[in-house]
């Protein structure tokens, strides 16, 4: 066998362990999430439920809205992230007795479903549409 050969067999190796194990990580996580807590139900059931409760709640301004906001993420990712949002949303809504999805909710909902370092693309993506960001300065800041 050359040199060149085992090389090529070595790194190839290397690829495959890295690869899968990125992969695992992330069915790990995914697992995770559908165990269900302490109420019997999983993460992903409460995003389910809070989706389903408030279906009939959202416009198509609305779901505009939740769209431009979470372009942003990558395409791979962007169903979950987009499920995720949706069931904060819901959560919030039904939290605070709203008859409809406003916009207010989604900005708040979205906050609080996003880790800290994606508040970025947010507020970036709030500015450009002038959408004032002062009464979301205590979300920001959690």
């Amino acid at each position: 066998m050359s040199g060149g050969f085992a090389l090529f067999i070595i790194a190839w190796t290397f690829i495959l362990i890295t690869l899968m194990g990125i992969g695992g990580f992330f069915m790990f996580r995914k697992f995770l999430k559908r165990l269900p807590k302490e109420d019997g139900k999983s993460i992903i059931d409460w995003e389910e439920y809070y989706v389903d409760k408030t279906r009939k709640m959202w416009t198509q301004e609305q779901k505009d809205l939740l769209e431009e906001l979470v372009s942003p993420v990558p395409e791979l990712f962007r169903d979950v992230a987009r499920q995720k949002i949706a069931g904060r949303i819901g959560q919030v809504a039904l939290e605070k007795k709203r008859k409809k999805i406003t916009q207010e909710v989604i900005i708040e909902g979205y906050i609080l479903a996003t880790p800290k370092r994606d508040h970025k693309f947010l507020i970036k993506k709030l500015e450009e549409k002038n959408i004032d960001l002062e009464p979301y300065q205590p979300l920001f800041e959690r």
